[in-house]
C-alpha cells in the first residue's frame, strides 16, 4: 500500500496517509494513457473549419481566353486554385474529431497517471488547506511553502474557497475529485489534494 506524507500549509509534515492500491497502486498502461490524452485533446476540437474548393466558388463559369494563339497557358475557369480568388486545393471541411474510449478504459488511464504522481513523489496531501475566506494570497503562501509552482490542486465539494482562492494564480489549475482527467494530472509538475480530496478520489475511482 502506497504510503505519503501529509503536510500543513506552513510546508510542515504532520504525519503520514496511506492510499489505497486500488487506485493510487495500479501498474501504470503507458499506452491507455496516451489514448486517453489524445481522446481528450481531440474531442475538444470544434471540427467546424471550412474552406471552399473550385467547384463552391462563385463565378468561373466561362473559359477567360480561347485554347490557342494568344501566347497565354491555356485556362479553363478563373476559379482554379492558381488564380486570385481561386478555390483551395483539398479544402478543410466540417468534421467530427472525436474518439471514444470505454469506461474501464478510461477509469484505468485515470489511475495510471495517478500512479505515476504518486511514484514520482508529485503527489502531495494537505491536512486542510484552511480557507475560511477566499484568499489568493494566502494559498499562494500555502503553495510556495509546499514548494510547488505548476500545480493541479485538488479539493473536496465543500472546500469552494480553496477553488476559488487558486484559481487566479498563474500555472495552477484547479479541479474537483470527480472532474480531474488525465491531461492535467500529467500537464501540471505536482497534484496538490487535501485529505478530504483523497478520500472522495478512492471512494469514486476504486
Amino acid at each position: 500500500m502506497a504510503n505519503v506524507s501529509v503536510y500543513n500549509t506552513d510546508g510542515q509534515e504532520v504525519g503520514k496517509i496511506d492510499l489505497n492500491d486500488a487506485v493510487f497502486g495500479v501498474e501504470v498502461n503507458e499506452h491507455l494513457v496516451h489514448m486517453a490524452v489524445v481522446a481528450q485533446l481531440a474531442n475538444k476540437r470544434q471540427g467546424t473549419q471550412k474552406a471552399k474548393t473550385r467547384s463552391e466558388v462563385s463565378g468561373g463559369g466561362r473559359k477567360p481566353w480561347r485554347q490557342k494563339g494568344t501566347g497565354h497557358a491555356r485556362q479553363g475557369s478563373t476559379r482554379a486554385p492558381q488564380w486570385k480568388g481561386g478555390g483551395v486545393v483539398f479544402a478543410p471541411t466540417p468534421r467530427d474529431y472525436t474518439i471514444t474510449l470505454n469506461r474501464k478504459e478510461k477509469r484505468l488511464a485515470l489511475k495510471s497517471a495517478l500512479t505515476s504522481r504518486v511514484q514520482e513523489n508529485k503527489f502531495i496531501v494537505v491536512d486542510d488547506f484552511g480557507m475560511d475566506e477566499i484568499k489568493t494570497k494566502k494559498m499562494a503562501s500555502t503553495l510556495k511553502n509546499l514548494k510547488v509552482e505548476k500545480a493541479l490542486v485538488v479539493a473536496s465539494e465543500g472546500e469552494s474557497n480553496t477553488i476559488l482562492s487558486a484559481r487566479n494564480i498563474a500555472g495552477v489549475k484547479t479541479a474537483s475529485p470527480k472532474t480531474i482527467n488525465v491531461y492535467d494530472i500529467l500537464k501540471y509538475n505536482t497534484v496538490v489534494a487535501s485529505k478530504a480530496a483523497v478520500a472522495t478520489i478512492e471512494e469514486v475511482y476504486a
